[in-house]
């Protein structure tokens, strides 16, 4: 009869090794995104003139646009209030919810939706910590309140079109990724261009916005992969999984 294997040596190597790694993959990730983001904060705060006369240019020039073309005014802000972040996690936390209920994916749209929830207060915090404020027009297309750096709108955008995309994933087929690739790259683009087009975000705002919203959310997942193993003394899973969960939902 064949004897069962001692537990401790998994704890004790495999699967606090293999998280580990996980870990560490997943900070790098974060740092990677996070110097970057750290650079331009510093130099919006300390007004490097470059950066600052770029900024207030391109917002001079774009206002300059939206105010000469109604229509084009009128579309800016319906995106604006279509991409208001509480419609969005909305529509993600849904999402989530099919994941789980139908796909019997319960880890998976968990990670989502707490990734997702982080990314929407920590920029927040990082408006407060940076306290840059909103270009300032002297005929403005559109108003907005609190701090401008990173931009909200981008940040949520690029966070949710990130998570969303990483949780489907292992759901679709390839044409289905390819559209779904094009659709959010196309989405967060717009927002991030509305942004600056109202007059109320400069560029360095929503670039910094989709470093934060995407970094965030694929310095997560890397450290989601291989989490839940499915025994304890189980190795992590290769780096071309999708997950602790298979497609089909076996956990």
């Amino acid at each position: 009869m064949p004897t069962r294997p001692d537990p401790a040596p998994g704890l004790g190597t495999g699967t606090p090794l293999g998280r580990g790694r996980r870990l560490l993959r997943a900070v790098t990730y974060g740092v990677v995104f996070a110097v970057p983001i750290g650079l331009l904060a510093f130099v919006v705060r300390e007004k490097f003139l470059p950066v600052i006369e770029f900024d207030q240019a391109v917002v001079r020039a774009a206002t300059d646009v939206t105010r000469a073309n109604p229509g084009l005014r009128t579309a800016l802000l319906a995106w604006q209030e279509v991409t208001q972040p509480r419609w969005l996690y909305i529509a993600a936390t849904a999402v989530c919810v099919i994941v789980w209920r139908r796909h019997r994916l319960t880890t998976r749209a968990a990670w989502a939706f707490v990734t997702m929830m982080v990314a929407w207060n920590l920029q927040l915090v990082l408006k407060v910590v940076v306290q840059r404020a909103r270009p300032v027009i002297s005929d403005p297309v559109s108003h907005a309140p609190g701090w401008s750096f990173p931009s909200g709108h981008a940040a949520n955008a690029a966070a949710i079109a990130a998570v969303l995309l990483l949780l489907v994933w292992p759901l679709c087929g390839p044409v289905a990724r390819r559209v779904l690739v094009a659709v959010a790259a196309v989405v967060v683009a717009i927002t991030m261009a509305d942004r600056v087009f109202l007059g109320v975000h400069f560029p360095s705002d929503v670039v910094a916005g989709l470093l934060f919203g995407s970094g965030l959310a694929i310095a997560s997942y890397i450290g989601y992969l291989g989490w839940n193993p499915t025994s304890p003394a189980a190795p992590p899973p290769p780096e071309s999984t999708v997950g602790p969960e298979s497609p089909k939902g076996t956990s």
